[in-house]
């Protein structure tokens, strides 16, 4: 009767050959958490300074409606406050909106660069890996040949 082939063996002296660098994988998470701060802080700083232009927005409106609440002396009047109001409005409004496209183009800008960085250490990284594997790989092809 054969005897089967025991594979463990071969397969622990082959993966033991094609030893696995965990410094690349902690190195691409570190390399990951960074960025992802880095992006989170652009987004972070951008929601304040939005959120600040809209403050500022909600409180000069309401500012400019109580003008239109008080009692006018003549019908005339409020008809004159209304369109005070509404033209005040709309200059405030395209103040406001000039403001929060020049947050989302700062936002933008800097999510580019962070990106293009990260890309450029990235690619460094990427490429040193794979000299460093492919070294590696013939070094243990060599060794397991030589068997």
């Amino acid at each position: 009767m054969t005897k089967a082939q025991d594979f463990t063996a071969i397969m622990k002296d082959m993966m033991g050959a094609f030893p696995v660098d965990t410094k690349a994988f902690e190195g691409a998470a570190k390399n990951a958490a960074v960025l992802n701060e880095k992006l989170a802080s652009v987004a972070l700083t951008a929601a304040e300074k939005s959120s600040d232009i809209s403050s500022k927005w909600t409180k000069d409106t309401l500012t400019k409606i109580s003008a239109i609440a008080k009692v006018q002396a003549e019908p005339a009047d409020y008809a004159k406050a209304m369109t005070d109001f509404a033209s005040a409005a709309a200059e405030v409004a395209a103040e406001n909106m000039a403001a929060f496209a020049e947050v989302a183009k700062k936002l933008q800008m800097d999510t580019v660069e962070i990106l293009m960085a990260a890309g450029k250490d990235v690619a460094e990284e990427a490429s040193a890996a794979v000299q460093k594997a492919t070294k590696e790989a013939t070094a243990a092809a060599k060794k397991v040949a030589a068997k």
